[in-house]
């Protein structure tokens, strides 16, 4: 006999997947940042190699399967398509079995980064990579992580952890940019094998302006490019403005 709670919390999970896809897809906006996201999978896949399993952490929600066919879709919930649940810092893989682990605004969830590191260590093989894309902290993001965003977000935390009931909603937004900027150094001493190589600021407003995964949106197909130029211009001329970053790391 199955429990009625499973059934119910399957139905949830389905809804609230569902729920948030046409979301993403149903934004012009949104569904190009995706989309661009993915393209940076691709990009820095192409550096890794070719042998070795493609894994995305946290992929629930997304559709980086329809762009990427080869990757694994992993989370820690069984949403709808997700085709293996897994830890990021107990991962069920071979060592030196995987070539490229992405994620998209998933790092800041993840409670214990340090056995995440070393879980990543282990899994990838030499010249594997890592693509962590989260939030950036800035003199725009800042306020508006800290006091506008329904996630917790603490640039001051002294630890890289924290306690986690709830994989999807306890997090520290500011962890991304603690670890690979803040302490940068101490990162390099702990982990010398996964060296950092690039830490990219970006997108200052057009999430918000697409209303993240609100139901509201201020940018449609026909202003997106406006919104795109502008967003792209605030950057060049204030690199640091962005309100999420893009890092790549290369397991040595």
């Amino acid at each position: 006999m199955t429990c009625s709670c499973n059934i119910k919390q399957e139905d949830l999970l389905a809804r609230e997947h569902g729920r948030i896809r046409q979301l993403i897809l149903g934004k012009f906006a949104l569904k190009q940042i995706y989309l661009q996201a993915y393209g940076e999978y691709q990009t820095c896949i192409a550096k890794c190699g070719k042998h070795g399993s493609l894994l995305e952490l946290g992929a629930g929600l997304g559709f980086a399967k329809e762009v990427i066919p080869e990757l694994i879709i992993s989370d820690v919930v069984q949403y709808p398509g997700v085709e293996k649940i897994v830890d990021a810092t107990k991962m069920d893989f071979a060592d030196a079995s995987l070539r490229f682990i992405g994620m998209l605004n998933v790092f800041h969830h993840i409670p214990d980064v340090e056995a995440f590191f070393r879980e990543a260590s282990r899994c990838l093989r030499p010249n594997g990579r890592i693509l962590i894309m989260d939030e950036h902290v800035g003199p725009l993001s800042t306020p508006i992580l800290k006091y506008l965003h329904h996630e917790p977000f603490n640039k001051q935390a002294v630890a890289w952890n924290f306690d986690s009931k709830d994989p999807l909603m306890d997090a520290n937004g500011a962890l991304s940019w603690i670890v690979f900027k803040r302490d940068f150094n101490l990162y390099q001493k702990k982990f010398p094998d996964l060296r950092m190589v690039s830490y990219k600021a970006h997108t200052p407003l057009m999430y918000w302006l697409a209303g993240g995964l609100k139901n509201w949106n201020l940018v449609d197909r026909k202003l997106y490019p406006l919104a795109k130029w502008f967003d792209d211009l605030l950057i060049k001329i204030w690199p640091g403005l962005g309100c999420f970053n893009t890092i790549e790391v290369v397991k040595l």
